[in-house]
């Protein structure tokens, strides 16, 4: 398992939502709200996966926060 932690200064939730929706066919998730944080714990069916999948979530999640930004 692999746990990533977003700060809510810098994600938006709703992009760290559909960055985990992304990629809920790759692995398996627990989505926590922590004080100032958005925390994910995924887990897949090996642990190269998982750094895979964990990398890609958050280089998605930072990306449609920077289009939300954008947006605006």
């Amino acid at each position: 398992m692999i746990e990533l932690r977003f700060h809510r200064d810098l994600y938006a939730g709703v992009a760290v939502d559909e960055a985990v929706k992304t990629y809920a066919r790759f692995a398996q998730f627990e989505l926590e709200e922590a004080p100032g944080e958005w925390v994910v714990r995924l887990t897949a069916r090996t642990p190269d996966r998982e750094r895979k999948v964990a990398r890609e979530l958050g280089n998605m999640a930072l990306g449609l926060t920077v289009r939300r930004l954008e947006a605006k």
